[in-house]
């Protein structure tokens, strides 16, 4: 009896000081991640497209950050837009997206709905810090309950251009009512005068304005077929950009091949009036061109109705990536740091947060308080934004810009276009439906 009470009393001192010891064991195990996770050495890729002078300043924020937190280290994959979206589809494909992602709106829906990005909304309020963001700039970024980007600002549409170049054309100055008639009428103007008065319009972008003008949009709300079903609209508004190709008031599309860049656009060589584009790329094209600029808004009747406040574009996060909390917090960095605005200066768009609004005022350069000035402007002379582009845009898009070249060649009536595009967009959109 006497040995049985020493073993059964040696029994459960061992199980005690093993239970202890594993207690012990598994607490030093918890507290020593947290200091390891601090310390943790953390590869992280981010990729953007853009214009030489957002390379250049995206790169400066990325050792800004690394100096600030040196267990980080970021890898940057940037190119311009065609080269960017080539790119990244194969890595989407093989998931071997980078951790931090560009992401624009006209692809957008297809990456979140094919999981290939990640729901941010739990490192809201955490990594992320959107309190001095409106809600409405932030839900620009949602699809239903989920929010996958997180918007980096907003941009309106408008016509930038050389004002001195348009007193060349015998204009003196551009009405802020001018209708599409005064844009054709000053494009012939300027074609007498030896000069283009831009260079074409983005497809999809311009007709969707367009469309908006007439109470109608590029694509339904259920993005499962198109906006409109009068193709009246279509055949208007590319039988006015393809007229002016034919007319030699516009650049042939061999013309616009065989621009490089930026630097080779007539606007910068003296040789065009202006250029279509969007407001968080008048800065970069200022500072390229070398002189000032002005920004005129979209031509009506009803330019309110065609106008809206854009994302600018979202970061989002390769749901791929074994860093999100990390990546979380360098898109926080890039959203509510002050210095790093500094550099960024509303390039991608005017920052969301009112403190780093507020502190960028005194800083701005006469072209960014007109890019400001412009956007504030269009916040009173705009319509409700139509949400991101359904699954299959970039498809659409594709067809449109092929078609749209091909009518400026004059290789295709514009009818015929019309119908064609009908066809394939409304194939591509029917397999949204549930």
């Amino acid at each position: 009896m006497k040995k049985l009470l020493v073993l059964l009393f040696s029994f459960v001192l061992v199980f005690t000081l093993a239970a202890c010891n594993s207690s012990s064991s598994s607490s030093g195990e918890e507290s020593k991640p947290k200091e390891d996770k601090k310390d943790e050495k953390v590869t992280l890729r981010i990729a953007w497209w853009g214009s030489q002078p957002r390379h250049d300043y995206t790169l400066k924020i990325i050792e800004m950050y690394q100096e600030k937190n040196p267990n980080v280290k970021i890898e940057a994959e940037y190119a311009a837009w065609d080269d960017y979206w080539k790119k990244l589809a194969p890595q989407a494909a093989a998931k071997e997206l980078p951790d931090i992602i560009q992401m624009d709106l006209s692809y957008f829906t297809q990456y979140a709905q094919n999981n290939q990005i990640a729901d941010l909304t739990q490192y809201v309020g955490k990594q992320i810090n959107t309190k001095d963001i409106s809600e409405n700039i932030i839900d620009g970024g949602k699809l239903g309950d989920k929010l996958y980007g997180i918007n980096t600002g907003v941009n309106v549409v408008g016509f930038h251009y050389d004002p001195a170049l348009l007193k060349k054309a015998g204009v003196e100055s551009i009405d802020q009512n001018w209708t599409w008639d005064d844009y054709k009428e000053i494009a012939l103007k300027a074609k007498d005068a030896g000069l283009f008065m831009d260079t074409g319009f983005k497809a999809d972008v311009f007709f969707n304005y367009y469309l908006r003008t007439h109470g109608k949009s590029l694509y339904s709300k259920d993005g499962t077929t198109l906006g409109y079903k009068d193709d009246k609209l279509f055949e208007d508004f590319f039988n006015l950009t393809a007229g002016l190709v034919k007319d030699k008031a516009a650049p042939t599309p061999d013309y616009l091949a065989q621009l490089k860049g930026l630097e080779d656009s007539p606007l910068v060589t003296n040789a065009g009036i202006g250029i279509w584009q969007w407001s968080n790329q008048f800065v970069g094209i200022q500072q390229v061109a070398n002189r000032e600029l002005a920004i005129a808004p979209m031509p009506g009747p009803d330019s309110d109705k065609g106008l809206y406040l854009k994302p600018a574009m979202f970061w989002s996060v390769g749901n791929n990536s074994k860093h999100k909390e990390e990546a979380a917090k360098f898109i926080d960095f890039m959203l509510n740091d002050i210095e790093a605005n500094k550099l960024n200066l509303g390039d991608r768009g005017v920052p969301g947060s009112s403190v780093v609004k507020e502190a960028l005022k005194p800083l701005l350069s006469p072209a960014q308080v007109q890019v400001f000035d412009y956007v504030d402007w269009a916040e009173g002379n705009s319509s409700s934004f139509d949400g991101p582009d359904p699954v299959g845009a970039g498809q659409i898009i594709e067809t449109l810009d092929s078609l749209s070249e091909q009518m400026a060649y004059g290789n295709i009536k514009v009818e015929d276009a019309a119908k064609q595009f009908r066809q394939q967009a409304e194939s591509i959109l029917a397999q949204n439906k549930k």
